[in-house]
């Protein structure tokens, strides 16, 4: 039996290639595939492989002092969703393009949003109804196919998009607002609400655990709809059966959760397309089908 661990804990890390050599020695010694990314301000990792290797990993990470208290969101999965291991050094544990600006210290990011387990962001709802405003923390394609209801989606390709965006004036009216952040697993969260915060937003909360720990506990049956996108070879996940489609195949607009890699290998882009448009064809744009069918084939 396999599984898949998300995971991510900020705290100083003072000698970040030293903690690179010994989680990769861990991690390859246990036969997982998946990235760890290791900063300055921590480590953030997603992993899979045999289940009691995975526990063997968990205990050994955990007996490192300022890892003990980490939590690992576990999910069905295994390492054949990854196509090796990765463990490297970044200036960032996510590319916010605000390394200088994150403080972090052994409790954690400096000047975060308040933490909500999911119950605390129901009856946060429940209490403040239109006051309060979900406002996603990934990539706009993310939110393509799943997002709490309601909810802010800013115009982003990638994390570094978030400061430019913060700073264009297009959410000033939320600064007064209860604003709840979220993300995959929580972390984008930790360092998006500081952003925040920083530039005004005064009433700014997380997720504790994001999308997937609330996912866990309320399936299809709370404030979150549609599907969950995940950066390994499933692409997608759903909590439950009662799931909804809220994506838009490009092609036939059809409701669909489906993304594929467009075919022409130069764009490679993502491209929401349903089962049966996949089918028969899997370039993101006319433009990329008319470039590929252009190359010369190869004997």
């Amino acid at each position: 039996m396999q599984k898949i661990i998300l995971f991510y804990k900020f705290t100083p890390i003072a000698e970040p290639e030293v903690m690179k050599l010994w989680q990769k020695t861990l991690a390859d010694s246990l036969g997982l595939k998946g990235r760890v990314l290791i900063s300055t301000h921590g480590i953030n990792g997603t992993l899979g492989g045999e289940i009691d290797a995975v526990k063997a990993y968990v205990k050994a990470t955990k007996m490192y002092g300022p890892f003990k208290d980490i939590v690992f969101k576990w999910s069905d999965g295994s390492d054949q969703d990854f196509p090796r291991l990765q463990v490297k050094v970044r200036e960032e544990i996510v590319s916010f393009g605000a390394a200088d600006e994150l403080k972090v210290d052994d409790k954690g990011v400096v000047g975060g949003g308040k933490h909500l387990k999911p119950k605390e962001v129901n009856e946060l709802v429940d209490q403040y109804g239109d006051d309060v405003v979900f406002f996603d923390g990934r990539n706009a394609y993310e939110a393509a196919v799943g997002r709490f209801k309601n909810a802010v989606v800013p115009a982003t390709r990638t994390s570094k998009d978030f400061v430019k965006e913060l700073e264009s004036g297009k959410y000033d009216e939320l600064k007064d607002k209860k604003v709840v952040t979220y993300c995959t697993g929580g972390i984008r969260c930790e360092i998006l609400s500081s952003l925040m915060k920083n530039r005004g937003f005064e009433d700014v909360y997380q997720i504790d655990g994001g999308i997937v720990k609330y996912g866990e506990q309320y399936g299809d049956d709370g404030l979150w709809e549609g599907s969950l996108y995940v950066f390994d070879n499933r692409m997608g996940m759903k909590f439950s059966d009662k799931a909804k489609d809220i994506g838009t195949c490009v092609r036939c607009g059809s409701k669909t959760s489906n993304y594929e890699n467009c075919a022409l290998k130069s764009c490679n882009d993502l491209v929401l397309l349903c089962t049966d448009c996949a089918k028969q064809s899997m370039y993101c744009s006319e433009k990329c089908q008319q470039t590929a069918q252009a190359q010369p084939t190869t004997a």
